[in-house]
Formats: C-alpha cells, sequence, structure tokens
C-alpha cells in the first residue's frame, strides 16, 4: 500500500464527496424552491453537477435559480359583468386561462393608441411624462446616457422638482448597458431611483440572472404607456448616422392602468425589500416577504362599453410561464391566422411544435424577424427552428431592417403586445410584461402594424447544415437560456 494509492484513493473519496454534495445541494433547493423545469434544462444541471461539480455548483448556486416562491393557487374573485357582456366573457379562452394562473382579470380601456414609429412614440411619452400632477412611475431595462436618455431624465427631475412624487425602476444590469447615468443629479432633484436586483448583491442569492425586462410608464394612475423599448435614442429615432430600430410601443387611458399601477407597485416593493401594506396583511415580514398577487380591479356596468384588456406579467414572480402559456394554447386554438414579430427567435420545442402543427393544419402562420439582429448568437441559434418550421410550412419573413418589437395576433381574438422576445430568456427567466388585448378592432390594428413591417421583406431560404454548423447550432442551444 503505497503513499501514492492512498493519495489516489483519498483523492477519489473526496471528488465522490464533492459530487454527492453537489447533487444534494440541487435536489435540496428543488425542493424547497420548485422551479419547474424543462427536462433537458435539469438533465443539463445534473450532468454538469456529476462531472465538473467544482464549476458547475458555484454557477448552479449563483445562476440556477428560475422561481422565487410557488404560490397557492389563486382563485380570482367574479367580476361583476354587464349582462351583454356574459356571453363574450365565457367565449374568451385567453381571459378564462390568464385568471386561471393568479393573473387579474381583463380591465377597461380607452383611447388607445398604437405608435406608428419611433417619433410618434417620442412624442407620446413625453406626453405621458409632463401630463403627470400627483404621481409618475417609470419602469425600463435601459436609460441610456444619450441625448434622449438625457431629455427623459431632465423630464423626470422637472417633474419632482414641480411637486410630483416621481419613482424610476431600473434593472441592475440595464443600468450598465445603457451607460451610467446621473443618479445624483436625479435624486438631488427628488427623483426616487432604484436599482431592481444590482447583480452582484444577487449572486449568492442565485438571483443574478433573473432581469427585469418590463416597460411601463404610469402617469397619476390614469395613462399608461408601455411596450417594448427601451429608454435609449436607437429605440426611436435612431443615433447619428444610424437608422432608429423598429419597435412597437402604445399608450391609453381607462381602469386597465390601475392594474398596471400595481404591477409596478409590487416590482418597486420587491426591489426595495418592503412589504406592501394590505389590508387583510399588516404583518407580513419586509425583509423576507415576496410581492403579493394584485389587487383586483372591479369591472363596473358603465365600463362595459369599453374594449377590454389583460395585464399579463410573466417571469420570477409567477407560478406559471403565463406568456408562454398563452402562446402554446393560442397556437393549438388558432383557426385561420397566427401573426408574430420578435427580433429573437429562440423557442424551446414544445413553442415550435406548436407553431409548426398550427402551420399543418391549414392556418397561416406569418413570423416577422430581422434579418440581421444586434445579437449574432442569437441569429446564428435561430436557424434549426427556423429549418423545421419552414419545412412545416410556416412562412418566416426577413425585413432588411433591426425590429425590436414583440408582438403575436391569433386570429381577430388575441393580440398580446410587451416586452417578451419569442426566446428561452425572455420565457422562462425574465421579468417581462405583456398586454393581451381582446378587441377584434384593436387586435386587427396590431396586425396591421405587423404586416407593415412586411413590406420589403425577404422569404427565408433553409439551407442544410454542415456537421460543424449543426454541433455548433446545437451547443448554443443548449445554452438558450443565456443569450
Amino acid at each position: 500500500m503505497t503513499l501514492d494509492w492512498l493519495l489516489e484513493r483519498h483523492l477519489l473519496t473526496l471528488h465522490a464527496f464533492v459530487v454527492a454534495f453537489a447533487l444534494v445541494v440541487y435536489v435540496g433547493i428543488a425542493r424547497a424552491l420548485p422551479q419547474r423545469r424543462d427536462p433537458s434544462a435539469a438533465v443539463a444541471w445534473v450532468v454538469g453537477l456529476a462531472l465538473l461539480p467544482y464549476i458547475a455548483l458555484p454557477l448552479y448556486v449563483m445562476f440556477g435559480s428560475r422561481k422565487l416562491q410557488m404560490r397557492e393557487s389563486i382563485a380570482p374573485p367574479t367580476l361583476p359583468l354587464a349582462p351583454d357582456a356574459q356571453a363574450e366573457a365565457a367565449s374568451r379562452w385567453s381571459r378564462r386561462l390568464a385568471r386561471s394562473m393568479g393573473l387579474a382579470d381583463a380591465a377597461p380601456y380607452e383611447r388607445l393608441a398604437i405608435h406608428a414609429d419611433g417619433p410618434a412614440a417620442h412624442a407620446a411619452l413625453l406626453d405621458t411624462i409632463d401630463s403627470a400632477r400627483e404621481t409618475l412611475d417609470v419602469c425600463t431595462f435601459i436609460l441610456a446616457r444619450d441625448p434622449l436618455g438625457d431629455e427623459i431624465a431632465a423630464r423626470l427631475e422637472a417633474k419632482a422638482r414641480a411637486g410630483v412624487r416621481v419613482r424610476l425602476l431600473m434593472d441592475g444590469i440595464g443600468a450598465w448597458l445603457g451607460g451610467r447615468i446621473d443618479r445624483r443629479g436625479l435624486r438631488s432633484a427628488g427623483v426616487e431611483v432604484v436599482t431592481f436586483v444590482p447583480p452582484f448583491r444577487a449572486i449568492l442569492r442565485g438571483r443574478a440572472n433573473l432581469r427585469n425586462h418590463r416597460k411601463m410608464t404610469v402617469a397619476d394612475n390614469a395613462r399608461l404607456w408601455c411596450g417594448g423599448r427601451n429608454l435609449a435614442c436607437e429605440y426611436f429615432e435612431g443615433k447619428r448616422g444610424k437608422a432608429p430600430w423598429h419597435d412597437l410601443s402604445f399608450d391609453l387611458a381607462g381602469p386597465l392602468v390601475a392594474v398596471a399601477t400595481e404591477r409596478f407597485e409590487m416590482d418597486w416593493a420587491y426591489a426595495t425589500r418592503r412589504t406592501r401594506r394590505h389590508a387583510d396583511d399588516r404583518t407580513a415580514s419586509a425583509a423576507t416577504a415576496l410581492p403579493r398577487a394584485p389587487l383586483w380591479p372591479t369591472t363596473t356596468i358603465d365600463d362595459a362599453s369599453l374594449p377590454r384588456a389583460q395585464l399579463v406579467p410573466s417571469g420570477p414572480d409567477q407560478v406559471d410561464d403565463t406568456v408562454q402559456v398563452l402562446l402554446l394554447s393560442g397556437a393549438y386554438r388558432a383557426s385561420r391566422r397566427i401573426l408574430a414579430v420578435t427580433p429573437y427567435f429562440i423557442p424551446d420545442g414544445s413553442l415550435a411544435q406548436a407553431l409548426a402543427l398550427a402551420a399543418r393544419r391549414g392556418v397561416a402562420v406569418d413570423l416577422v424577424l430581422p434579418a440581421r439582429s444586434n445579437h449574432p448568437l442569437a441569429d446564428f441559434a435561430r436557424h434549426r427552428p427556423l429549418r423545421d418550421l419552414a419545412a412545416a410550412g410556416v412562412r418566416i419573413w426577413l425585413v432588411p431592417h433591426m425590429v425590436h418589437a414583440k408582438a403575436v395576433v391569433v386570429d381577430d381574438e388575441l393580440a398580446l403586445v410587451g416586452s417578451a422576445n419569442l426566446d428561452a430568456r425572455s420565457l422562462f427567466l425574465n421579468y417581462e410584461l405583456m398586454v393581451a388585448f381582446y378587441d377584434p378592432a384593436d387586435v386587427r390594428r396590431f396586425a396591421g402594424w405587423i404586416d407593415g413591417e412586411r413590406l420589403g421583406a425577404a422569404r427565408y431560404a433553409a439551407i442544410e447544415p454542415g456537421l460543424a454548423r449543426d454541433l455548433a447550432e446545437g451547443l448554443l442551444l443548449w445554452l438558450a437560456y443565456q443569450l
């Protein structure tokens, strides 16, 4: 029995202990905070922890969380509806589905303006900010240090000096991507500035990879500006010498804005680690409590003539993958048309299969993408699902400009518009915010905007990959959650 043999035996025992410890950590966290992972993702983590525990375990602790809590099923209250709205409500499968996932029911809205382009969106945003008299809440992924971002910051400062309570919520990563804004100047003017999950503070809690991608501006709980645009020049009127990106945003008024306000309050409470004070729960701990379910708006008979829309938040604070569930259900229920626009298309297998099956049973499925986005890796990885969809009969349109819009239209029944891309990160990791519109006339308006983007587009032509490319695409798809 040599010293080398004893040392080797000791190292093997130590390695086996580390592997066992890593797997116990994985099982323990999964039991304490069920993550509802895709089976392939779960297998990848287990294999990584078994083969490379010294690398995979720290990565899992830092980035492995996908859901923050698993609340009990919420049964939303039955809201009063006008008699002539009963039949319509019964036919809204998406409304019922969203309610079953604990989301607030559809609420009335009015004065919907779909912004035709960046200048229109810019003017509407400034008008929304200028209209605030008491409160102004802004949630964004990026507020850039560029002419547009500086203009928005100046408007927020002016409102705060005028006595309006102004709150700015920025994502912890997005705050760096756009350049460091003048926080001191904003705060000295009276603007409350909060970073959502600063990445370096969240690493040990496993939440550094969970980013807030939601985008909305709410004035006086009366007007909502929302969509896919970050607050930077390229999303509106472009940078010097560069064309603006094509993006989709909208603004509206009405009772739906109260639901958006409630969502902002929950995100603000979580980011500031404070618990909102509800009449039914005044003793929750601010140090440990997560945001509660929304305060349900009450629909009255007087609102019956207004169209309705539903706020659809998704992300770690939701039990279900709400946007993914609505997309899957929409693909299976569509009878005539599915129309989608997104800058990054890396769907999971279930969504890709649902779109392919819809096309095979005769539904016209049109997918609008930029020929080249600002993320080359995402462009590279999308070809495998695009080849499969094209073979199934999906019409894929590649536009010559950068399109950053995120919207899906199903027949004339549903337009899902907001911040979520059709990729794994948006659908399974990020905090996202979509609005589901149900009024047929407004659904057709959104469809018209997407159809307008197809002008000048080229049809996607699938090319079989070589071995090297096929392996590279597979590797990138395996890592798609990080793209």
